[in-house]
């Protein structure tokens, strides 16, 4: 299965790839939370699903985020300069599962959309940021 939110916000790969990190994961989804402090490409995760090891990788356009421990391999990427909407971010979650049941399904989308609220006033923060020159 395969889920996708489109954010209509303007933002770079470089600037996805420098702000989206394991270390400010609460700037990003309040449905998932560090369980100690972070490596820069792994952390032990808590959250909605229960205890995991997180995973992030610098992809073309963004970053790939894993769960790996995942029974349904949960995975998901934040791009920008991609179809479908090169002008925007795409965050794309799949799991290899055809059908889940209906709560599950839920779990996903809320997660989404959390993800989607949080990442937008992220990057509205980045693209509004001047620093004070003295």
């Amino acid at each position: 299965m395969e889920f996708f939110r489109i954010i209509k916000s303007s933002t770079s790969e470089e600037s996805l790839q420098n702000q989206i990190k394991l270390s400010n994961l609460e700037e990003f989804s309040t449905e998932i939370f560090n369980l100690e402090d972070p490596g820069e490409n792994e952390a032990s995760i808590g959250g909605i699903w229960g205890e995991f090891t997180l995973r992030r990788s610098l992809i073309n356009g963004g970053i790939r985020f894993e769960l790996v421990e995942c029974p349904n391999a949960l995975c998901w990427t934040i791009t920008t300069g991609c179809p479908p909407a090169p002008d925007s971010v795409i965050i794309h979650l799949t799991i290899n599962r055809l059908e889940k049941n209906e709560e599950f399904v839920l779990e996903i989308e809320t997660f989404l959309d959390d993800m989607s609220k949080k990442l937008k006033e992220l990057i509205a923060r980045y693209v509004n940021y001047k620093p004070r020159i003295k």
